[in-house]
């Protein structure tokens, strides 16, 4: 599938209330493909054999990625570092002429949501620090693979959010990914 592949990343994804809107929001949208990775790999574990070609393959077919994760304890959940682990140890080390070098320049965005509001994530806020620093693991990550990183999607407060600003979050983000998708569209060679 040619478009964005969003991989949403949520240890409990049926109690998840936002990150469970945005994805559904996503599914809307056209030549959008949201996979529940969860759901793929519910122990958590991605076999560096079978997981991460089949990874590696739905990867090579997307003109962009999207990471969407919650933010637990200043990371993303478990199951993004083992998918990490497998898949970009197969592409960039065991078959990288074949799969990583062919990744490169794929761009990628990150959606993350975080239980605090926008002040706690901060210098001197309760986190002590911005996600955009919490997300520098990530953004080393793409810079290694070649992988052009967009302005991530950043949602504060989603513990506390009424259905409103539920509603906006996920509007927002639809809005989010249709300018991704537009900044980043292959165009055809003449």
């Amino acid at each position: 599938m040619a478009g964005t592949r969003i991989l949403f990343f949520h240890s409990d994804p049926a109690r998840s209330r936002v990150n469970a809107a945005l994805a559904a929001r996503a599914r809307d949208l056209p030549d959008t493909e949201v996979v529940d990775m969860a759901a793929r790999y519910p122990d958590d574990r991605v076999d560096l054999a079978w997981g991460a070609a089949v990874e590696a393959q739905g990867l090579l077919a997307a003109d962009r990625i999207v990471l969407q994760f919650p933010i637990h304890w200043y990371a993303g959940p478990p199951l993004l570092k083992a998918w990490q682990d497998a898949v970009l140890t197969r592409m960039y080390y065991i078959h990288a002429e074949t799969e990583g070098d062919r990744l490169a320049g794929t761009p990628l965005m990150i959606a993350a949501t975080a239980g605090n509001g926008p002040t706690a994530y901060r210098r001197g806020g309760q986190n002590g620090y911005a996600l955009d620093a919490i997300l520098t693991p990530l953004k080393a990550t793409a810079r290694r693979c070649g992988l052009p990183w967009h302005r991530p999607y950043l949602v504060y407060g989603a513990n506390r959010m009424d259905e409103a600003a539920l509603a906006t979050a996920a509007t927002g983000y639809a809005g989010a990914l249709r300018a991704f998708a537009a900044r980043t569209a292959r165009t055809a060679a003449v």
